[in-house]
């Protein structure tokens, strides 16, 4: 019986990892009838209705599987995503709330919490927890990641870039995250570092347009207006909203005009 049992479990394993749900709903519910209070089980029903985009009847399955559990922290997480991605802000909070009194050495609980605060535009909590996740994890990228952006919100742009840089010390291939880190470099007015962190992220993905634009206003600011021209004429080679090249033609333009002055 019980090498039959998991033969089904294996069976119903297998048709989610091929995303078919519905079949693999059927499956579980077959396991189900044998052990009805199996919060594995129900939770994995609960991530194919999820799947499906089933939200209610995710959240059904995910709330009974802690029922019987109340220290899953995978389930806690699911049943955080459905919430997060309907708005349901207050219920987020009151289930990571006490996930988090339960166990609160899970870093997972934690984050996700720090995340619905900041939706909820609660910064201070969302920011409390993230220094008690560094307290955990000095380590935490994520952490700082989280952190540097609520501080670009809050304004605090020069902690934030330090946040930011503790992060890129360890992750130096992501073009977005050097684009996040120079606009805050710039909005701190350190162009330079605004200027090094946008060619950084062009370094890492020479396709990634925002920079380019970036760069010319930068250099357009530093007086440089031949590399100013430069990266213009570079950003003009992406496929661009037609009065958004014009702008940038008519600018390349004018900085033309003015260098024959």
């Amino acid at each position: 019986m019980e090498n039959s049992s998991n033969k089904d479990l294996e069976a119903a394993l297998d048709l989610f990892k091929k995303a078919e749900y519905e079949k693999a709903i059927e499956a579980f519910n077959g396991l189900l009838e044998k052990d009805k209070n199996n919060p594995n089980i129900l939770n994995n029903i609960g991530l194919c209705y999820m799947k499906i985009a089933d939200d209610e009847r995710a959240s059904e399955y995910f709330i009974k599987s802690l029922s019987f559990n109340p220290k899953a922290v995978q389930t806690y997480v699911n049943l955080a995503e459905v919430y997060y991605r309907n708005d349901n802000i207050p219920e987020g909070i009151n289930l990571l709330e006490n996930g988090v009194t339960l166990m609160p050495g899970e870093i997972a609980l934690k984050h996700y919490l720090s995340r619905f605060y900041l939706k909820d535009c609660r910064y201070d909590l969302a920011m409390t927890e993230l220094f008690e996740i560094l307290d955990i994890d000095e380590n935490n990228l994520d952490a700082y990641w989280d952190l540097g952006n609520i501080q670009f919100e809050l304004g605090d742009y020069e902690s934030a870039v330090e946040n930011y840089e503790n992060v890129l010390e360890h992750i130096t291939t992501n073009a977005v995250m050097y684009y996040q880190t120079a606009i805050t470099y710039e909005a701190a007015d350190n162009i330079d570092k605004a200027i090094s962190n946008h060619l950084k992220a062009i370094s890492c993905n020479e396709n990634f347009e925002p920079s380019y634009k970036k760069l010319g206003i930068l250099f357009m600011a530093r007086n440089d207006n031949e590399s100013a021209v430069e990266y213009f004429e570079d950003y003009l080679k992406f496929d661009l909203p037609k009065d958004e090249r014009k702008n940038i033609e008519d600018l390349i333009n004018r900085i033309k005009i003015n260098q024959k002055q």
